[in-house]
């Protein structure tokens, strides 16, 4: 027994009498046949592994080289396009005309022909006759030219119509026309004697069609009429809404923080509003049931005549803060004071009482509340033929800045460029009187002039070497970059034919151009370092 047990403790691989040994042989062989296994899953694993980032690297690539990104629009810096034996009107509208997101310009001349490719006897129109013209804002290019008959008598683009985005009157017709294409969507006759005044209200749904419809407010001296048009087909809608109470000097649709439309109108005596639900029921019975109602504004109104007074003053003109926000601040410019009426409440909030006011107002932000600061013209009594350009503060009304200048360039508005740095680039146009640190080379023509708020002290002097100047607009020429202006220069209608020439110039081209003009008997900043704060700026919309 102990021999036998030696034996099997000496030789422990082989093979034992009664088996025992036969169970690891098993277990190992068991083991190598996993690790086999394991193996070739290993090997599955990696090439799916790959096979995923094959996949990942070639649809990057794709995307990266073979798909091509979207071309950037290529600007000019500048550019000029002329019109030659023309005539044109203070119109110069800013939009979106092609697909490229660059804003495009239209005007509208009076002439023969608007191209060598277009001309008056083309659509069988007398010469001269009317061209709406849209070009693009990159290069100045015509994108399309529409040839229409008679005399203008006003013009209005940037309705929301469905179709069409332009109204004109001429030669007694209204006609709507898509600024996309140029094609005129629908012409009515304008029979009414009264003149149309301006702007034309784009208004909510009021006849069912799902197209937003148009109302125009006509007056003389002595009364207003208010005529609904539909949108789509520019047919009337109802009847004539005769307002009394006397003459309508400017007018605005607004809406109220609950949804309500109220139509704003501006007489000698106030600012009052008359119901849009109202007026659609005076048209005609049951037009605009969906319109909401602002019953505790509407508690306030006229017995007689059912205004609801908003701002009692000898009122001169009533603007919006926000273009293209019914619901935003407004301000009434009167006579002998500006005031701010709250949108939402139409509350006053403030009142800036001055000698006497002119021109047409702007809004910027000079300060960084973020509330917009009015740019207004202020005449100045103590000096002749002399006017000031103050900037108002948005949230007090107090005076922010002022300058005296000597008006040089007709009734340009002032216009603003908003920042990346909540500040915004205010320009004007006119004179710096003499003794002012003025220079007398301008020769009389018109020059503009940039401030920049953190340099208050020192104006950017360009002088344009032109005789006149029709209109001009400044804008952000696409989201976030490209700020320029348009000047639109020649001679008017009534007068004999020349050359109409639009001219678009970059901003900041103009810097070095530019003289700078101290303003303030102590010299805070050097030139070199007011010109280098206005190639530093980056531009928004706002």
């Amino acid at each position: 027994m102990a021999t036998a047990d030696q034996a099997t403790e000496g030789s422990p691989l082989k093979p034992a009498g009664d088996g025992s040994e036969a169970a690891p042989a098993a277990a190992e062989l068991q083991k190598k046949s996993c690790k086999g296994g394991f193996s070739r899953m290993s090997h599955w694993r990696t090439a799916v592994f790959f096979l995923s980032l094959f996949l990942c690297l070639t649809v990057v690539f794709a995307f990266s080289f073979i798909i091509p990104c979207p071309e950037r629009p290529q600007y000019k810096l500048n550019w000029s396009r002329g019109f030659s034996d023309a005539v044109t009107y203070d119109f110069l509208a800013l939009d979106h005309a092609n697909s490229d997101k660059v804003m495009d310009v239209l005007i509208v001349i009076r002439g023969p022909q608007s191209s060598p490719n277009t001309s008056c006897s083309d659509e069988g129109l007398t010469s001269p006759c009317l061209f709406l013209l849209a070009l693009d804002g990159t290069k100045g290019e015509m994108l399309w030219e529409r040839p229409l008959g008679g005399e203008l008598d006003w013009a209005q683009c940037g309705l929301q119509c469905s179709s069409w985005h332009c109204l004109l009157s001429h030669s007694d017709n209204l006609t709507a026309v898509n600024k996309h294409t140029g094609a005129v969507m629908w012409q009515q006759p304008r029979s009414s004697v009264l003149s149309v005044s301006l702007p034309v209200l784009g208004v909510p749904d009021l006849d069912g069609d799902r197209v937003r419809d148009v109302v125009l407010v006509l007056l003389n001296d002595t009364q207003t009429q208010l005529v609904l048009l539909s949108g789509k087909t520019g047919d009337r809608i109802g009847s004539e809404v005769l307002i009394g109470g006397g003459a309508t000097l400017s007018h605005l649709l607004h809406r109220t923080k609950d949804g309500s439309y109220f139509l704003l109108l501006q007489r000698a005596s106030g600012v009052f509003s008359l119901p849009l639900w109202e007026i659609a029921a005076r048209a005609k019975p049951g037009l605009g049931p969906d319109l909401k109602r602002d019953k505790h504004l509407e508690k306030t109104a006229s017995n007689t005549m059912g205004l609801v007074p908003i701002y009692q003053s000898e009122a001169r003109r009533l603007l919006r803060t926000k273009v293209g926000d019914d619901s935003s601040d407004l301000l009434v410019v009167s006579r002998r004071e500006v005031a701010l009426v709250d949108g939402p409440s139409l509350k006053r909030r403030w009142r800036f009482n001055t000698s006497s006011t002119g021109g047409f107002p702007s809004f910027g932000h000079f300060n960084r509340d973020n509330l917009l600061d009015p740019v207004v013209e202020v005449e100045d009594d103590d000096v002749r033929n002399s006017t000031k350009v103050a900037i108002l503060d948005g949230g007090t009304g107090g005076l922010l800045w002022e300058e005296q200048l000597q008006p040089g360039a007709g009734p340009l508005r002032p216009d603003v460029v908003h920042t990346t740095n909540s500040l915004s680039v205010f320009m004007f146009w006119g004179l710096i009187r003499s003794g002012s640190n003025s220079s007398e080379s301008s020769g009389g023509s018109p020059c503009s002039y940039m401030l920049h708020p953190l340099y208050p002290d020192a104006l950017l002097e360009f002088c344009h070497g032109v005789e006149r100047i029709v209109a001009f607009r400044a804008t952000l020429m696409e989201s976030s970059r490209h700020a320029a202006y348009f000047l639109l220069t020649g001679p008017e209608a009534g007068e004999a034919g020349g050359t109409v020439v639009l001219t678009k110039r970059k901003l900041k081209q103009d810097v070095p151009l530019c003289s700078v003009r101290h303003i303030r008997t102590s010299q805070q900043h050097s030139d070199a370092e007011v010109q280098e704060a206005f190639n530093r700026l980056r531009f928004r919309s706002d």
